[in-house]
């Protein structure tokens, strides 16, 4: 399976699975059955209530119009369709996308999406290297698949991270670690406990037990929240 490259700001390498077109097609329609129940019900409002429904008609469908941009832009790059299929747009360098990559993608959809019945934007998608239409090609960004994970298991794992005055250290030698390494790893775990991305802390975990020398059998997820209350517990002594 392919995979799309990302190096964060932090110089660490991540692979994403990227999100396939069929998954994106499916997010598309979702969205269109979304858009097409909203218009129908407009359409029913400005009949029922109003002889001369003009300017008033522009308001009512200018929530169409910006769909897209304001969903993607207000929902961490994802659409009520893309939530569903649990697919997100993302930057190249890791980094959630601004509003000037979120505006392009969405201006080039005219392109993209309206020529040819979307035939640009699907032939984009199976040839370039990062499955990008054109709108991602020119903001930067492409559309990652998340992996699901367990929320129980995450928030067990928060609230473990408590120190009591009888904890046991695991890993001495997470004093080793800079602040900075530690914000990292803190990062990787909110990216999958909010966004279920669990690729950034499988990759961290590989990297801080070879750093330090570690082997251990533990998952990576807990491996590293094992890191930061052991960091924790002993910098704080």
């Amino acid at each position: 399976m392919s995979t799309v490259n990302i190096r964060t700001t932090q110089n660490v390498d991540i692979n994403y699975q990227p999100a396939s077109l069929s998954d994106r097609i499916f997010a598309f329609l979702l969205d269109g059955l979304i858009m097409a129940a909203y218009v129908i019900i407009c359409i029913y409002i400005l009949a029922t209530f109003f002889n001369d429904p003009g300017w008033i008609a522009i308001v009512f469908f200018l929530p169409i119009f910006f769909y897209h941009l304001t969903s993607e832009v207000f929902f961490n790059g994802q659409s009520i369709g893309k939530r569903q299929m649990k697919i997100r747009v993302l930057k190249l360098d890791g980094t959630p996308p601004e509003l000037g990559a979120y505006l392009l993608r969405w201006m080039l959809r005219i392109i993209d999406i309206s020529f040819i019945n979307g035939g640009v934007a699907v032939t984009s998608i199976l040839l370039t290297q990062n499955n990008q239409r054109l709108g991602d090609l020119a903001a930067g960004t492409t559309v990652v698949k998340l992996q699901s994970v367990k929320k129980v298991s995450s928030h067990e794992l928060i609230k473990s991270l408590e120190v009591d005055e009888h904890y046991v250290v695991t890993f001495p030698q997470v004093t080793q670690l800079s602040p900075e390494q530690i914000r990292l790893i803190n990062q990787a775990l909110e990216a999958n406990r909010k966004n279920a991305i669990r690729e950034p802390a499988i990759r961290l975990s590989e990297k801080v037990q070879g750093l330090l020398n570690i082997q251990t059998d533990m998952p990576p997820i807990k491996f590293l929240y094992t890191v930061v209350k052991d960091y924790q517990y002993l910098t704080s002594r």
